[in-house]
This record gives structure tokens, sequence and C-alpha cells, in this order.
């Protein structure tokens, strides 16, 4: 499935540029061994997150690429579960393999993103600025994009 998403500023916290004392160096490079043991290695991917809001859209959970449990990654919270899902990112005429990177609303605590926002863990891509509209492609079967329901 294709849809379309603008970029959005996100807290800074994955990539250390939020300032967060407890992680100045960012999660993820706190998260990446943990994830290395298994089997997951992100070292081809900037270490940070693109947000991208796909608003009106969300998504239910499918069968994901990899989904880790209870990951004591941290001493200032409790253990977090992690989903991963496959994605491409369509940018001037490029396409960039990642992954959707998705801490389980079930178990975070801190940061929590809106319904409608995905994060993309990808290689560095030059060019990308807040505001921009760019697509992506996920294997519905992973992560289904549904319409979020809008009251009036």
């Amino acid at each position: 499935m294709r849809i379309k998403g603008i970029i959005k500023a996100g807290y800074g916290v994955a990539s250390g540029k939020g300032k967060d004392e407890r992680y100045p160096e960012g999660t993820l490079k706190r998260q990446f061994k943990y994830f290395l043991e298994l089997g997951l290695d992100l070292s081809n991917y900037f270490m940070g997150t693109i947000n991208l809001d796909i608003s009106p859209y969300t998504y239910e959970l499918g069968e994901p690429k990899h989904f880790f449990e209870e990951i004591n990654w941290s001493k200032h919270i409790p253990p977090e579960n992690f989903y991963f899902f496959d994605v491409s990112l369509h940018f001037q005429g490029k396409v960039h393999q990642g992954l959707i990177y998705m801490p389980d609303p079930k178990t975070k605590e801190e940061h929590v993103q809106k319904p409608s926002i995905l994060e993309l863990l990808l290689p560095k891509v030059e060019g990308l600025n807040y505001g921009q509209a760019v697509d992506i492609e996920i294997n519905e079967h992973q992560l289904n994009i549904i319409q979020l329901n809008i009251s009036t």
C-alpha cells in the first residue's frame, strides 16, 4: 500500500537532538545493542527517526517484521516492547528502504506519538525538510492503514 505523509518535527529524543539529559546520545543509540542481540542490525540507518504524519489515516497492527518484548534498555523507565515494519520512502525519484520503528503504545510511558504519526528509520536521506510531502509504501499485512474517525 502506498500513502502520502507530511514530515513533522518530533520530540528529538531518538536522535538526541531533543536535549533530554537522560539520553544525550539519543534513545536509538541506547537501544541499538539490545536490538542487535535479538537479530536486528540497525547500523545502516541514521540514529534518529523521521516523523511522518499520515493523517487523516492511522494504523492497525498486523504481522510485524520484528517484535521484541520487555526490552529493559533504560534505568529511567520500565521495559518496553518494540515493533518494526518494512517501509519504502519515495523521495525525489529515489526509493529508500527502511523500517517503521514503533515502541509499543501499551508499554511506552513518555513521548507518546499521535495516532497518525509513523516513525521511520532510514539511511541518511539528504534534502528532507519539515513540511515536505513524501510517499511511503508499506506491507499491509504488517501494518494496515485505516481512516481516522474524526468527530465534528
